[in-house]
């Protein structure tokens, strides 16, 4: 009955559009000690939450004791628009995962859908609880003992088939079903992932120091991007994708069936000055539903202004001077003024200089002291 009931429920996750699924069992990952080596390490930055449920992520036993099985699913995100060999000047660039609707939302009604039907197989309320990039697990690590595909050396799960464009679910349940076998590591020597990232955040093979990712800086980071870092941030407004851009098994990776996925209207490299022309009751009404409200406003402008300031065109200033000036947020201020400070010249100079003698905000006016001394 295992076997049988395994198949049908695969057969299911599949004609609900996932990519790839597997089952695992309720028990504690292996990756544990790993996981709070990186932890003590400090490599999850101010990813606090991480810090705070690292016992429940490496305990599933104690956190859903009534559960027999996990299965584990990926849904394919990868759309054929490719990122632009040279960008558009003035444009901004989104990871591929956040063009369409929230993945966490897509994958959680899928997986809500399987579990009904489940139930309607089984002809009883069989307990379920499904995730995506929430809840207190380690969700790589179930992908992994599921047999989804092998960590990568950018720390990605990958595939032969999907690559790495996907995101992934789990939908632990108290029936048991039968368990996959996890797959060999197929990387080999390529070391593609790791010689492609520009702030070298793949600190050595499977080993990330989010505190430098482009992803991390982008999307949870809060407060203001190191120094040091804005300039190798390029045009990245919403996480990144260079490492698997790289990546050769992404060369070949299926695109995706899933509608909800196709990049919403601007979103596939979005000017940036529409962009940070966007007020708050704006920003929320363009990006309803999608996961770049996890960014907040003040942080996906913050984000905007620096790209600009990346342009080092003259032709950015004007809109640099207005974030300046009229923005009430000190957050995105601040960056504008080291826009201005990466353009130089003697409008931005004079920006600058007339700036300094209003701004209120201790933490600008520093910004703004640092921009004229970078004036080149």
């Amino acid at each position: 009955m295992p076997q049988a009931l395994t198949a049908w429920v695969k057969d299911q996750a599949r004609a609900l559009g996932f990519g790839a699924v597997g089952i695992a069992p309720v028990e504690d990952p292996p990756q544990a000690r790993a996981f709070a080596d990186w932890i003590a390490g400090g490599c999850h930055g101010e990813m606090a939450y991480l810090a705070r449920t690292a016992a429940r992520r490496t305990n599933l036993g104690a956190e859903f004791p009534w559960a027999r099985s996990v299965v584990s699913v990926a849904l394919p995100y990868n759309t054929p628009h490719p990122r632009p060999v040279e960008p558009e000047i003035g444009r901004g660039w989104i990871s591929r995962h956040a063009w369409g609707d929230d993945y966490r939302e897509v994958v959680r009604g899928k997986l809500a859908a399987l579990l009904e039907a489940i139930r309607g197989k089984a002809g009883s309320e069989v307990r379920g609880q499904a995730f995506s990039d929430s809840g207190p697990i380690l969700e790589r690590a179930i992908a992994l003992r599921a047999g989804l595909g092998w960590v990568g050396k950018n720390t990605t799960i990958l595939s032969t088939r999907l690559g790495s464009f996907f995101v992934l679910g789990e939908l632990f349940l108290e029936i048991a079903l039968g368990d996959d076998e996890p797959l060999a590591e197929r990387c080999g020597q390529c070391r593609a992932c790791l010689d492609a990232c520009p702030t070298k955040a793949l600190t050595a093979p499977y080993l990330l120091d989010a505190r430098r990712c482009l992803s991390y800086l982008t999307i949870e980071l809060r407060g203001a991007i190191p120094r040091g870092l804005r300039a190798p941030l390029g045009n990245h407004l919403f996480g990144c994708d260079i490492c698997q851009d790289a990546c050769p098994y992404n060369a070949r990776a299926r695109m995706t069936d899933e509608t909800a996925f196709r990049p919403r209207e601007g979103l596939h490299c979005p000017d940036l000055g529409e962009l940070l022309a966007l007020s708050e009751a704006q920003f929320r009404e363009r990006f309803q539903g999608s996961a770049i409200l996890r960014a907040r406003r003040r942080g996906f402008l913050r984000n905007a202004a620096v790209a600009l300031g990346n342009t080092g065109k003259a032709a950015a200033i004007p809109t640099l001077a207005r974030l300046l000036e009229e923005e009430s947020e000190p957050l995105i201020r601040g960056h504008a003024a080291w826009a201005l400070g990466r353009i130089g010249g003697e409008a931005a100079r004079d920006i600058l200089r007339r700036a300094a003698l209003r701004e209120p905000d201790p933490a600008v006016r520093e910004e703004i002291a640092l921009a004229r001394q970078d004036q080149p």
